[in-house]
């Protein structure tokens, strides 16, 4: 069943994205309070959580952390136009995507339609026998089939997309990625005008894997391209 929940206190937005989602072969439950949201989230099967940042009596970020407690489901928080603060938090927390608002729910779907593709895809490779079973560039070993990730034998505990997008950098290490390659492997989706958000989960992974000795950047933004995951000094 294609249930999505939507957390929202936007009754209006709520009927709306109801009657559009239902359109579109989904079936949609709605949730105005932030504390009932997470409890529901918790509480149900859902292939997706729509969630907004403003919300009364525990706000966005606060949910989010208590679903990631215990769920990997897919969120897409909402965010206020041009509020990158928000949009940054909310991926570092474990958010898949965002869409600032106002926003066309056609662009909604396609992102749904996205997560959906990327999780099928996942699912699909974990149970190939012709899957990787580690990546390993310099001190650090990605294990596909736990999907976990280790630095110098110790545990870094990755989002969801994180892991997505370090796998895609290890595989090509020392090579240069696009965005829109990235995008399209990581995400699921096209890269847009002014879409920002494969740069932000950029810089959190950046920040949970620290550098090389020597201060040396695991991951080089190559200037209008895309990003690169450099070798260590003793394989260049």
């Amino acid at each position: 069943m294609n249930q999505i929940l939507v957390i929202d206190d936007d009754i209006e937005l709520c009927e709306l994205l109801s009657d559009y989602l239902g359109g579109e072969g989904f079936v949609v439950e709605t949730v105005n309070s932030g504390r009932q949201g997470a409890e529901q989230a918790l509480a149900g099967e859902y292939v997706l959580v729509v969630l907004d940042v403003m919300l009364p009596e525990m706000n966005g970020f606060d949910v989010l952390r208590k679903i990631r407690e215990s769920s990997t489901v897919p969120v897409i928080m909402l965010t206020a136009r041009g509020d990158d603060i928000d949009r940054i938090v909310g991926l570092e927390l474990g958010a898949d995507d965002y869409l600032p608002k106002p926003f066309n729910p056609r662009e909604l779907v396609a992102r749904i339609r996205a997560i959906q593709r990327r999780v099928e895809a996942i699912e699909s490779t974990s149970s190939s026998s012709q899957k990787v079973a580690e990546l390993k560039v310099g001190d650090l070993v990605l294990f596909a089939s736990n999907r976990t990730v280790k630095r110098s034998g110790e545990n870094i505990e990755l989002t969801s997309v994180e892991f997505n997008l370090l796998e895609v950098l290890l595989s090509q290490a020392g090579e240069v990625i696009s965005r829109d390659d990235l995008v399209e492997k990581v995400l699921g989706r096209r890269l847009s005008v002014y879409d920002r958000s494969i740069d932000v989960h950029v810089s959190a992974l950046r920040k949970k894997l620290g550098h090389y000795d020597g201060h040396i950047e695991r991951i080089r933004t190559i200037r209008s391209v895309g990003y690169l995951y450099s070798l260590p000094e003793g394989d260049i």
